[in-house]
């Protein structure tokens, strides 16, 4: 049985992701850093996968999650770099601990996971790695500006796996959704001055005139990641509504 790893896998895009591919074949461990949910994703994927708890932030978590992945299951097929954290500023609000604390998570994690990934992965002949970036990797959101430069920087740390790790069998894909209904949007659109209204902007932004679904996300996921997808690596899947032509 294929082996996923899926990062930010308690709630959101991650836990949906992480219930489809076990729902698609794979055996899917996820991460996150509330047991508790924790505790209901791994009832919920049963015999298909477990959580691991893990906080991406700390020194050694990343390498560390993978080789408790490749100890428990004997390799690894599939990482999904998934987990995030959202803040609201414009860059001259931005301080040096809160652009730490963002892009310990959305960037620095993820290039380390990637890199501890493809050691395991190369044992195996190869696999996929599927960054979960953002319509904001992609053009500015505004308000928003170390989030968007972590979710830019994950576009770009696919194409460079894409270039670097082909020979390898290894293949990378970006995923940019566009504002999804997830616990973390719901907190960012709470977080604004005026909730209602940040919520019809981001509704009103996009053609189809609504946010996404974790569930059409998760779909995306499990596509690029099957062998349907086999000769797509170093691009970006856009499921945005229509955000980004418009």
């Amino acid at each position: 049985m294929a082996v996923a790893l899926v990062t930010g896998a308690t709630s959101g895009i991650g836990r949906a992701g992480a219930i489809a591919l076990a729902e698609a074949g794979w055996q899917v461990f996820g991460s996150g850093r509330d047991p508790d949910r924790g505790r209901e994703l791994a009832e919920e994927l049963g015999r298909r996968g477990d959580f691991i708890d893990a906080d991406l932030a700390e020194s050694g978590v990343p390498q560390a999650l993978v080789d408790s992945v490749v100890e428990r299951a004997g390799g690894l097929d599939l990482l999904v770099n998934n987990a995030g954290l959202h803040a609201l500023a414009t860059v001259d609000e931005v301080t040096e601990e809160s652009y730490d604390a963002l892009m310990d998570v959305n960037l620095r994690a993820a290039v380390l996971l990637a890199g501890a990934a493809v050691r395991a992965m190369r044992e195996r002949g190869g696999g996929t790695i599927v960054n979960v970036s953002s319509e904001a990797g992609l053009v500015a959101v505004p308000g928003q500006a170390v989030y968007d430069i972590s979710k830019a920087g994950l576009v770009m740390l696919t194409r460079t796996i894409a270039v670097d790790h082909a020979a390898d069998g290894i293949r990378a894909v970006s995923i940019c959704p566009g504002t999804t209904r997830t616990p973390l949007v719901d907190a960012a659109i709470a977080s604004a001055p005026d909730p209602a209204a940040h919520e019809r902007w981001l509704q009103e932004r996009r053609p189809l005139g609504r946010l996404g679904r974790p569930e059409e996300i998760a779909a995306a996921i499990v596509f690029v990641a099957s062998e349907q997808a086999a000769f797509m690596t170093g691009t970006e899947v856009v499921l945005d509504g229509g955000y980004t032509a418009a």
